[in-house]
């Protein structure tokens, strides 16, 4: 396993429960002592764990400002690929599903397998994507305050379509994911993907591990309440605290 496939993995260790011990993180991924600790003094090194006797646990890091939708378009793109490629798969014949904000959600559209769908979204670019890549899908925009930075609408207008619809299937990203919190840099933002959750009966977190560890100003979800995290490397299912890789 590369260095950065187990910094990825710590990560996501500590992501779930806050903290993590060398011998936990020693027999998962198959390493060394020294190699635990060269792992833990680098993430250290980067700001995002501290250390104590036997283990690391999750440092506070807050992120200051949203990056623009043409710098989250960039980065990590490969990751997202992955990404996209594993929740495809999820997604049924028939199915009745919302696709949120998200760069790596537009991506999504043009591998979607299946040929009857009925999307609902509030994100420009998913709705563009899925219009150049329709198969037979009833396809739902839903209008509103159009926000520049993530390019989707939000406020009162998309909140009161919302009411009146039900998903079999809900996926979403998130700008950052703390101790079991989905964040999000504004409200009315979070407000909406709270919204289009409560009323699925399958959720989907779907994020790169860059997220991981960090914090932004809304609360909008609780990890906990998610049916599964699809990442790069593994998929978790929150429901039974089991993942796949």
């Amino acid at each position: 396993m590369l260095k950065t496939e187990r910094l990825q993995e710590i990560m996501l260790m500590l992501e779930l429960d806050g903290q993590v011990y060398s011998n936990e993180v020693k027999r998962k991924l198959a390493v060394c002592d020294m190699t635990v600790r060269r792992d833990f003094a680098e993430l250290e090194r980067q700001g995002v764990i501290e250390r104590f006797h036997g283990g690391a646990r999750m440092q506070d890091v807050y992120r200051s400002q949203e990056r623009s939708h043409r710098e989250k378009e960039i980065i990590h793109h490969e990751e997202k690929l992955k990404i996209v490629k594993r929740a495809v798969d999820l997604v049924e014949d028939g199915d009745t599903i919302f696709l949120g904000p998200g760069t790596t959600m537009a991506l999504l559209p043009q591998y979607l397998k299946a040929d009857f769908l009925r999307i609902v979204t509030n994100y420009q670019p998913v709705f563009d994507h899925l219009n150049k890549y329709k198969k037979n899908w009833k396809i739902y925009l839903l209008g509103g305050e159009f926000r520049e930075t993530t390019q989707s609408f939000v406020g009162e207008i998309p909140q009161k379509s919302l009411l009146d619809m039900t998903f079999q299937k809900t996926f979403v990203s998130c700008n950052a994911l703390s101790e079991q919190k989905l964040m999000t840099s504004t409200f009315e933002e979070g407000q909406l993907q709270r919204l289009a959750l409560n009323h699925s009966v399958e959720r989907y977190l779907l994020i790169d591990h860059s997220k991981i560890g960090k914090k932004d100003f809304s609360v909008y979800y609780q990890l906990q309440d998610m049916t599964a995290v699809i990442t790069e490397k593994q998929t978790y299912d929150a429901k039974n605290d089991k993942i796949e890789e």
